[in-house]
């Protein structure tokens, strides 16, 4: 007696066909939810990257000004514009007299920095030039051209930021990722480094003097200028030749921009400022060139400060310079293999190992940025434009819509009385099946009721039979889906028209009236109704309610304008018998049986329209579990009927409509536009914290306005109250976000080749007759 019943325990225990069904869809579904969020975290992570080079994110843009001078040596203010580090101190070197080192900030820019280039090959003359990470990263190979040509290239941080603000990590990082950048640009990294916002030794400050100690330290050489050429200020040809020109025969370091800003007058300048300092016996060369000339005037007499030009030469870290703060030392090696000694370009050394590649996997993830984001930006702007085109389509149509139907000469035909059958599926549908039969009883147009019990463990059969409401017959049949329930229901009806619902919805008594006039027309062979939220007073339900309203409704008065109606609802909808028939009845290919219904209606030449008098009050899902399962199978079974039928895109005649209207628009507007529309509210979020918070939140309000216009017409022409609107800025926020991941969800499933199953929502029954719905 113990085992038999131990036996039995264990049998009942034992999962069934579709628990095991529902255990191995549930452990498919984790995967790609793995693949969606690796996905939204990869192009947050461009975005952001792309963002970083913009310096958009962790930008700063303070500009430190009239700072005190008291705690810099006065042989620094006084000192020349070269500033090295030997054993931790700190020295100052001038550049020789007659020389001029040229050099160029802000680079490398598409635009100038070539044509700069250009013009100190001509004039034979080499410069140095200040990079900024984030323009290396971008430009790669004009910094590669840059150094085969013999120039010299230093540091200018990665996001042109005031080092005196930053914090010693901060101003590390600038440097450690303008050196990745530019080892994987030239494979090279430089000592070489001038300050954002710098300029004169005598400039140097309070703030900014722990930087430059800091810069030696980590063996780095800053570089100033004597004479500034104020290019940037545009100021004209002749004062920028006349501004760069040093006094009497002192030598120089001179600034000159090839970018952040319109260069032309820099480049009329230039050519002419080398030639008319050739002509008054001026050498050019680079700051590297400029310190070796300087160890050279001094002979063998060899001192602490003639020291960092030998070291310039060697390319090692001046007086062997701690290199901390920084996992890159600014000079770890020679001159590049197979180059002889160039004393130019002594500041550069040959980049390896993992700074090598590192840099190498920066500039490519820096391409696929600078290609994705302009790109998915032009996408967006594309998407965004279609959207808006269909909003003032919708209100177009749907306005003549409305005017069509409800003018009083309107008819479908001759009155349509006939009896029709009513067919109610209904699986474990307790809560309901009572207030549903109950509704249908009070019908004005003659029925039969067909409710087909998908093998209920509820006692849904015995609630429906203990009614004992007329013209009501229950057929019983073994669990087998909503689509052979349906089927079971059309074999065993009486009448050529069927009406078809689903066991939570309740009709109004003049509903089946309404929804099977339009049968008077012999063309038409199914007709799609009006679905209502009956539990509309909670904010799931508000939201549900506005979506039916804006998003359903208006789009089947557009859809049966353009006569391709997509999907007549499972909750209300009437079909001819024959029709029914003819194109195999309802489909269990597919988890949206009552879009590919309709799809195959259209293909079979019949015509298919929305009756907005036919209406019909649903429950939707009371929780964000149930209506995520709802609508991931909605979106997902959508999918399954559209690809189905794609053949019908290539159809002719009328049954071709769908096809080539129909279809493109379900594409466009129901999965490829809601897939992306995250983007387009994750670019405003971005562009609300990094780029100008004001215009970003005026755009967004201006895009929630449309809507809102659009929707307040809806709920006129469907003769709802407005005060569910009030619910349309948090819809958009946080109920619209939640069906767009469902949608995305579904893409993958599908992308995938994964299956899903059927799943049933926990009813409460609360929705009842018409009368007791508040609207």
């Amino acid at each position: 007696m113990t085992r038999t019943t131990s036996a039995r325990r264990r049998r009942r225990a034992a999962p069934s066909r579709f628990e095991r069904a529902g255990r191995r869809a549930a452990a498919l579904q984790r995967p790609r939810v793995v693949l969606a969020l690796v996905l939204v975290l990869g192009l947050v992570s461009v975005m952001m990257l792309d963002g970083y080079l913009r310096s958009e994110v962790l930008g700063d843009h303070r500009v430190r000004t009239g700072a005190s001078y008291d705690k810099v040596p006065q042989r620094i203010l006084d000192g020349g514009p070269i500033l090295t580090s030997t054993n931790g101190s700190m020295r100052t070197q001038s550049v020789p007299k007659k020389t001029i080192v040229l050099t160029f900030d802000d680079g490398p820019d598409a635009t100038y920095t070539e044509k700069v280039l250009e013009i100190l090959a001509d004039n034979d003359v080499h410069g140095t030039f200040f990079l900024v990470g984030s323009m290396i990263a971008r430009h790669p190979g004009i910094v590669k051209d840059m150094v085969g040509q013999g120039n010299e290239v230093g540091l200018h941080t990665f996001t042109h930021v005031d080092l005196s603000y930053q914090s010693d990590a901060r101003v590390a990082r600038e440097l450690t990722q303008t050196q990745l950048a530019l080892a994987g640009a030239a494979g090279i990294t430089t000592k070489l480094v001038r300050a954002p916002y710098s300029s004169e030794a005598a400039a140097i400050d309070n703030y900014s003097w722990p930087v430059y100690k800091k810069l030696g330290a980590m063996g780095y050489t800053s570089v100033f200028v004597d004479t500034d050429s104020d290019d940037w200020k545009q100021p004209g040809v002749s004062k920028i030749v006349q501004w760069a020109t040093p006094k009497k025969s002192k030598g120089a370091s001179v600034l000159f921009h090839d970018a952040g800003g319109n260069r032309d007058q820099t480049l009329k300048a230039l050519p002419k400022y080398i030639k008319k300092m050739k002509a008054k016996g001026y050498t050019f060369t680079t700051v590297s060139g400029a310190m070796a000339k300087t160890a050279a005037q001094a002979g063998s007499a060899q001192d602490d400060s003639a020291q960092p030009g030998e070291e310039q030469r060697s390319g090692q870290v001046p007086g062997g310079a701690a290199r901390q703060g920084t996992g890159i030392p600014p000079s770890s090696g020679t001159n590049p293999p197979g180059s002889t000694l160039n004393v130019e370009q002594a500041a550069h050394a040959e980049a390896a190992g993992t700074t090598l590649y590192e840099g190498k996997a920066l500039i490519a993830a820096v391409a696929l940025a600078e290609w994705t984001v302009p790109a998915l930006a032009v996408f967006l702007a594309v998407v965004g434009v279609a959207v808006m085109a269909r909003f003032a389509m919708m209100l177009v149509l749907a306005r003549r819509h409305y005017r069509q139907r409800n003018k009083r000469r309107f008819s479908w035909g001759p009155p349509v009385t006939r009896p029709v059958s009513v067919i109610v599926p209904a699986y474990n549908e307790k809560e309901c099946i009572a207030n549903t039969l109950k509704s249908l009883a009070q019908s004005t147009h003659p029925i039969e009721i067909i409710v087909v019990d998908d093998g209920s463990t509820d006692g849904t059969k015995e609630i429906a039979e203990s009614l004992g409401l007329p013209n009501v017959r229950v057929i019983r049949q073994e669990n087998a889906g909503k689509p052979a329930a349906l089927n079971n229901g059309v074999r065993n009806a009486s009448y050529d028209i069927v009406v078809m619902m689903d066991g939570d919805t309740v009709f109004e008594p003049d509903t089946v009236r309404q929804l099977v006039q339009p049968f008077a027309a012999p063309d038409i062979g199914a007709v799609a109704g009006n679905a209502k939220v009956g539990n509309r007073n909670t904010v799931i339900g508000a939201w549900q309610h506005i979506e039916y309203v804006m998003g359903f409704n208006l789009d089947r008065r557009m859809y049966d304008l353009l006569r391709c109606m997509p999907t007549i609802p499972g909750a209300i909808g009437a079909f001819r018998r024959q029709a029914v028939l003819e194109v195999g009845g309802m489909s269990e290919d597919t988890l949206a049986e009552d879009t590919d219904i309709t799809v195959a209606m259209h293909r079979a030449g019949w015509r298919v329209v929305y009756q907005e008098h036919a209406r019909a009050w649903t429950e939707a899902p009371a929780s964000l579990k149930q209506l995520w399962s709802q609508r991931y199978r909605w979106s997902y079974g959508t999918m399954q009927a559209l690809w189905k039928h794609r053949k019908s895109m290539v159809d002719k005649g009328p049954s071709g409509r769908f096809g080539r209207v129909g279809m493109p628009l379900v594409v466009l507007f129901q999965i490829v536009t809601p897939v992306f529309a995250p983007l387009i509210d994750l670019f405003t979020v971005y562009s609300m914290i990094f780029v100008d918070f004001k215009a970003s939140l005026l755009a967004w309000l201006a895009v929630l306005g449309i809507q809102l216009v659009c929707a307040a017409y809806a709920f006129r022409l469907d003769g709802e109250k407005y005060r569910y609107l009030w619910m349309l800025p948090l819809q958009q926020i946080a109920y619209r976000q939640m069906m767009y991941l469902v949608l995305i969800h579904s893409s993958i499933t599908a992308l995938t080749g994964g299956r899903l199953r059927w799943q049933k929502l926990k009813r409460t029954g609360e929705v009842g007759t018409p009368t007791g719905v508040g609207r």
